[in-house]
């Protein structure tokens, strides 16, 4: 009897969007984007950004692979790119570089910039893209790909619901610990995707020279 889910697919699924989205990273800031807010503000603000975010993903996971189709973009050129973009902001992770997100005067910052794009930015938009076109269609893969989706933003939602106790447990020194950690395992996944497109293409290549 087949698994209802892929396990394999669904770990990589969620360490990948974990390690991009960095739920304790996203503490400090939306502390601060939140600070004089009531609680009951901080909460609305919380449910609503992880909301903005989810929606944004699964827009891309459901019609990604028909907007690349019309764009004539191959799936190793994804790869690639996507890659690229993730050891960036890998990169971004590991030397402190990346930049705050501003504020907007009049914008619910539950929308921007906390849903997008502090959780569902192009690197989590990549990358969710990049399983959708990895996986064979299958029930497994899809529930897999699903449930990984669902996870991640379910564990965004009650970091940043109790973020004011996380901030308290972990400090400064253990949210700057684990942003590190982060950044070196998405740099880590960032070389792997760059690689498995370079075989493609070498692939691709051999099979048109043949």
């Amino acid at each position: 009897m087949n698994s209802v889910i892929n396990l394999g697919l669904f770990s990589s699924v969620f360490v990948t969007l974990f390690v991009i989205m960095d739920p304790p990273g996203t503490v400090p800031l939306f502390i601060s984007l939140t600070a004089g807010q009531s609680r009951a503000v901080r909460k609305k603000a919380a449910w609503q950004a992880v909301l903005v975010a989810f929606g944004v993903i699964v827009v891309f996971a459901a019609f990604g692979q028909q907007i690349l189709h019309r764009l004539g973009i191959t799936l190793p050129a994804l790869q690639c790119a996507g890659g690229l973009l993730l050891l960036l902001i890998a990169l971004q992770l590991l030397t402190d570089t990346a930049e705050d997100p501003v504020q907007t005067k009049n914008v619910n910052i539950a929308f921007v910039p906390l849903g997008t794009p502090l959780l569902a930015g192009p690197g989590a938009i990549v990358a969710t893209m990049v399983f959708v076109q990895r996986a064979n269609g299958s029930l497994p893969d899809v529930v897999a790909i699903s449930v990984g989706i669902i996870a991640i933003h379910l564990v965004m939602w009650l970091t940043l619901r109790f973020s004011g106790i996380i901030m308290r447990i972990l400090g400064e020194n253990g949210v700057l610990l684990v942003t590190r950690i982060a950044g070196l395992l998405l740099s880590a996944i960032a070389v792997q995707l760059v690689a498995d497109a370079v075989t493609a293409f070498i692939d691709q290549h051999s099979i048109k020279a043949g």
